[in-house]
């Protein structure tokens, strides 16, 4: 039964206590096989460039503001441009084999004030893509936002369409929450935006099966899982 107010009106759960939460800052996200560090043009735009130009078409950048570079300066000055802001605020995903950036994500829609924030703007390589280093990309900047800086909400949203970006928010543990239609324009076509979450209150079980999931005795001599992610959340 809800909560009632003297009127025997329903009114929300109690939150005793809150306050406005840290603002995502310059930190560096050590992992066992990744870590995170702030965007930076000059330590990873040729790397990054590099890693995208392993893809075989631009498909990857369809559900994107921008479409795929294809030549170093223009990309370059995107990265200088996304770099400086602070919402979004990007971080570069760092394979610890080879010590190159090969994919960006990042904070977005950062509000403090009521403990919500999302992940977004997510553009992995090929050299990222469907591989460990990419689920505990997630793992870190969730553990950081939920962990650290004590955040309530954690938002993936994509274009409803965008049948991988829905796959895998559902596959990481989010919770579809509905379609937002006529919600954007974008490459002068429209986009329904499909909304997902994580609170506070499942993100225990949800870093339990991070954790279990990313153990390397979880892979065997070839890398390959043995139990997957879904297995070990259970939902």
């Amino acid at each position: 039964m809800p909560r009632t107010n003297e009127y025997g009106q329903a009114i929300g759960e109690a939150v005793p206590g809150w306050t406005a939460r840290p603002w995502p800052v310059d930190v560096t996200l050590n992992g066992r096989t990744c870590r995170l560090e702030p965007l930076d043009p000059i330590k990873h735009s040729n790397d990054l460039f590099e890693a995208y130009l392993l893809a075989p078409d631009g498909r990857d950048w369809t559900y994107m503001f921008e479409e795929r570079f294809i030549e170093l300066e223009p990309f370059r000055k995107y990265i200088e441009r996304i770099a400086k802001g602070s919402d979004p605020k990007y971080y570069a995903v760092i394979d610890l084999t080879t010590d190159k950036a090969v994919g960006i994500l990042s904070y977005l829609r950062i509000d403090p004030a009521n403990g919500s924030i999302e992940v977004g703007w997510i553009t992995f390589s090929p050299l990222l893509k469907q591989t460990v280093q990419s689920t505990e990309t997630h793992y870190l900047l969730m553990a950081y936002a939920f962990d650290e800086l004590g955040y309530r909400r954690y938002e993936w949203k994509c274009d409803s369409l965008n049948a991988p970006s829905r796959k895998a928010a559902a596959r990481l543990g989010f919770r579809f929450e509905g379609i937002f239609r006529n919600a954007v324009v974008y490459k002068e076509r429209n986009r329904d935006t499909a909304w997902f979450s994580i609170i506070d209150t499942e993100w225990p079980t949800i870093k339990a099966a991070f954790q279990a999931w990313l153990k390397p005795e979880n892979f065997d001599n070839q890398g390959k899982q043995i139990k997957t992610f879904v297995e070990f959340r259970g939902n």
